[in-house]
């Protein structure tokens, strides 16, 4: 049986390197890794590789990976994906260039992309390697989203044994629309979960500055996330007091927006994309650069 012939673009970069790290050890792969930053270079010399050049690389790849950052890949797409042959699989590790259209048409193609959802928070592991492994990938199993951007099942079977493959342990394949990935992120995930996450950083580092003791605010911040997380993702059993509740509902009075779910709308997904893919953030009270609105 002959080999799948994969190119890693951006094999020496973080990501990069996970998924080599997951590939190499698979006969049913052979690599071909392409870098042009030193750094990357020298990362991938540590595991006993060299990159080769991109048009070499692609030349006659089933697989291109693309493991790059988001504010790039559409430019690169643009040149890469006319070098390709027909059948070629184009995988990417984010909905964002997909959503935001940044990939040049060509109908003979495939365009795959997947992510991550990492451990999840209510797991309990074993071993102190599973737990200290808060992305997942590496000792941690978790679950993976799929999308199939255009292309043939056959071409969504491919990108999914390889998503399995490259992010390992897997518990779970989840198949969804780019829209929908981009509803998990950059929506739910990132604008609202880690502005809502650093929010709570933030507010430990004011109890500080009020004069608690750091390690007191620690223990009681730490204990106070999981509690309420527990409780209002139904795993346990115990509803929130009254007066929880009621200082609760003057929080959100405080600090959050009557209107936020907007953040949700195919006009506001396009303009979060549109930041993550450009990678400027604008002025406060600018109009939002206008961008593809693709229905989730």
């Amino acid at each position: 049986m002959s080999k799948t012939k994969i190119a890693l673009v951006g094999a020496g970069g973080k990501m990069g390197c996970r998924i080599l790290d997951h590939l190499a050890p698979n006969a049913d792969y052979a690599l071909s890794c392409v870098e042009t930053s030193a750094p990357g270079q020298a990362n991938l010399a540590r595991r006993g590789w060299s990159a080769r050049p991109l048009d070499a690389a692609v030349a006659d790849a089933d697989v291109v990976i693309l493991a790059l950052p988001d504010r790039v890949l559409g430019a690169l797409a643009t040149e890469l994906v006319p070098r390709l042959r027909a059948g070629c699989l184009v995988v990417l590790l984010d909905p964002a260039a997909a959503f935001a259209r940044q990939l040049p048409p060509r109908a003979d193609i495939g365009y795959f992309v997947s992510h991550p959802c990492h451990p999840s928070v209510f797991d309990h592991f074993e071993t102190q390697l599973e737990r200290d492994d808060f992305f997942g990938g590496t000792h941690a199993a978790h679950a993976i989203v799929c999308a199939l951007e255009q292309g043939t099942e056959e071409h969504y079977a491919l990108g999914e044994r390889l998503a399995r493959a490259f992010y390992a342990p897997v518990t779970r394949s989840h198949r969804l629309t780019v829209g929908q990935m981009a509803i998990l992120e950059p929506a739910m995930a990132e604008t609202c979960g880690i502005a809502l996450i650093t929010l709570l950083r933030e507010a430990l580092e004011e109890a500080v500055r009020c004069g608690v003791p750091r390690a007191a605010a620690e223990d009681f911040m730490y204990g106070h996330i999981k509690v309420p997380l527990g409780i209002a993702f139904n795993r346990v059993q115990f509803p929130f007091s009254d007066g929880a509740r009621l200082v609760a509902e003057f929080g959100r009075r405080q600090l959050i927006r009557p209107d936020w779910k907007k953040v949700f709308t195919p006009e506001s997904l396009a303009e979060q994309v549109n930041i993550i893919v450009n990678g400027v953030l604008p002025a406060a009270g600018a109009e939002p650069v206008p961008t593809p609105t693709p229905t989730p």
